[in-house]
């Protein structure tokens, strides 16, 4: 179910706080987090983050195109690994 609109979106607030931080100093250190369901803002652009799988942590780094989806988009959770060989024809 999608969030309402009246509401806008959601970011984790110490997350956010993180990012805010990690722009004013210029840091290219990763920020680390679990917080899957954070929407990517403008704010993130330009900033590493990596993200939780349920495993490990994913690195990503946000750039214009990512805005408005979620951080656990591009950390996927999990891996196909191929067919047997005797299903495939």
């Amino acid at each position: 179910m999608a969030r309402s609109i009246k509401k806008g979106f959601f970011v984790e607030p110490q997350l956010q706080d993180k990012v805010e931080a990690a722009q004013k100093g210029g840091n290219r250190k990763p920020i680390q987090t679990w917080s899957r369901r954070s929407t990517i803002t403008p704010d993130f652009i330009g900033v590493n983050i990596n993200v939780h799988n349920g495993k490990i942590f994913i690195p990503v780094h946000v750039t214009e195109n990512m805005v408005g989806h979620k951080l656990g988009e591009f950390a996927p959770t999990r891996v196909f690994k191929t067919h047997s060989p005797h299903t495939r024809k």
